[in-house]
């Protein structure tokens, strides 16, 4: 394996940790200490990871050349019913990961433009790029509003009451059949989302970057 592939696994690991332990820290900042008892404030990337989104996925992504990486964690625990803000609590929470790739991406892209012309190496400018990339892909798709990525943690928050307590009941479902869940997301990634999406970030990424 190529030293860049690598450099670009582990930015993709230490991505999808830090969002995790944005979820920690501001579920604990509105007064859960849930996920803080379990470990989960840790940049240690032992205790975020999961089995398919974590492994499987990445490693299916890096064998089949697709153009990018993605992955993802164990959803952080936490209990809605400790936080002091019971209205947008749990939608501040889910926000919290993809903000933090959301300013991971801000950080590369200054990065770039800053080093551009520099003594820094083209290869790592371009692994700076590609950062900016994949960490923005990771905050947009985990806003997509389909359980148990963030979106659907945040959408409800924005429903009429009736639309509400439908979505919520649909978001249970999927919660409580974890497979059925990461399975639809998977679909949705490889078959539907991927692309579009991909080309999406792109587009702003190139934006920042330039």
């Amino acid at each position: 394996m190529e030293p860049l592939t690598i450099a670009l696994i582990i930015g993709l690991v230490v991505s999808i940790v830090l969002h995790e332990v944005g979820h920690a820290y501001a579920a604990n900042w509105l007064g859960d200490p849930t996920a803080r008892l379990e470990g989960r404030l840790s940049v240690n990337p032992l205790v975020h990871i999961d089995p398919v989104m974590s492994v499987l996925v990445p490693g299916f992504l890096i064998l089949s050349g697709s153009p990018f990486l993605f992955g993802a964690a164990k959803p952080v625990p936490y209990n809605p019913y400790n936080f002091r803000n019971q209205k947008w609590g749990e939608a501040i929470v889910a926000a919290a990961g993809p903000a933090v790739n959301i300013l991971l991406a801000l950080i590369f892209a200054v990065v770039v433009q800053v080093g551009a012309g520099t003594s820094l190496s083209e290869t790592f400018l371009y692994l700076a790029a590609q950062l900016v990339v994949m960490n923005l892909f990771l905050a947009f798709f985990n806003l997509v509003p389909i359980p148990p990525l963030d979106g659907s943690k945040i959408l409800p928050r924005l429903l009429p009451f009736s639309l509400r307590m439908q979505y919520e009941g649909f978001r249970r479902f999927m919660e409580q059949n974890v497979f059925l869940a990461f399975g639809l997301v998977i679909f949705l990634f490889v078959v539907v989302l991927g692309d579009p999406l991909y080309h999406f970030v792109f587009s702003i990424a190139k934006v920042l970057i330039s």
